[in-house]
């Protein structure tokens, strides 16, 4: 008993550790999110170790022994290393999820819920009187997600297309896979000062700076519903898996001659329609814009 509680009395402080480090990378000062990254455990939604981590330039190398010490680092783990799907990068994650600002008794929707261990961070967030919904487009991963969650009565696990699933009613929606639209259910499904997190990525890649510069392949934008219209914000630039569902040819050659005109900062709404004049417009696709005014 001694041994076993000595074990968890280290992890707690090393989880600590990693979450100040992890918010400090990200730029963000923030007491509820960097609790809830102290307060989740990595190692219970990755599964038994030695774990792949992906290190540039070298490929996916096994950690060292099943020590969970080595998952409370910024780094890439990998779920699916065979496809490069991985457990995200918690830095950017939590630099997301700070934006996405997930308040206590709200529903908060993950795209890409992946294995679940960022969708247990919004659960934190969101608390018991809160609730999820985690879509996860992989079946395998889904069933893992829902075997993860199968003791949260707050946690609605789906399978399937994330741009085309049902679910009530968000205050957040958390898209963690690159689309080239923002999918209409999101909007439509985003309450009254809701925010959306999307990620659009154009098909240059997302795999390591051979891809080439990140900031020409994709960017992450908050938008936040109010007031009959949708406010937008650039975040970060991004380089992730790509969203199914939620991808057509169009929508990439207009993200591409986007990233390249090297605006993407400026944007500050979402329009709905397709009369925006030209000249304000950072991207256009049929039916919506994201525009500089």
């Amino acid at each position: 008993m001694a041994q076993h509680m000595d074990r968890e009395t280290r992890l707690d402080i090393i989880r600590c550790a990693y979450a100040k480090r992890v918010l400090a990378a990200a730029g963000v000062s923030n007491r509820r999110v960097e609790s809830a990254f102290a307060a989740v455990k990595r190692e219970d939604f990755l599964g038994p170790g030695p774990w792949p981590i992906l290190r540039w330039g070298r490929g996916y190398e096994k950690s060292p022994s099943r020590d969970p010490v080595y998952l409370y680092d910024d780094v890439l783990v990998g779920i699916i290393p065979e496809r490069n799907l991985n457990n995200g990068q918690p830095w950017l994650h939590a630099l997301l999820i700070a934006s996405a600002a997930p308040k206590r008794g709200e529903h908060a929707v993950h795209v890409g819920a992946g294995v679940g261990y960022f969708t247990a961070i919004l659960r934190h967030l969101v608390g018991r009187s809160g609730k999820i919904t985690a879509i996860e487009f992989d079946a395998g991963l889904a069933v893992r997600l829902a075997t993860n969650f199968t003791a949260a009565g707050n946690v609605r696990v789906i399978q399937g297309d994330g741009a085309a699933a049902e679910f009530e009613p968000a205050d957040v929606i958390y898209v963690n896979a690159g689309a080239t639209r923002p999918a209409d259910s999101w909007l439509d499904r985003l309450r009254d000062a809701g925010r959306l997190i999307l990620p659009l990525t154009s098909n240059k890649g997302f795999m390591g700076p051979e891809a080439g510069p990140i900031e020409r392949r994709g960017a992450v934008f908050r938008i936040e519903r109010g007031a009959g219209e949708f406010l937008a914000q650039w975040i970060s630039p991004v380089a992730i898996f790509p969203c199914e569902g939620a991808r057509d040819a169009d929508s990439e050659a207009a993200l591409n001659a986007a990233f390249e005109n090297g605006r993407v900062r400026e944007v500050r709404r979402l329009y709905r329609r397709d009369d925006v004049p030209e000249a304000d417009c950072w991207v256009r696709g049929s039916g919506w814009c994201l525009a500089y005014r």
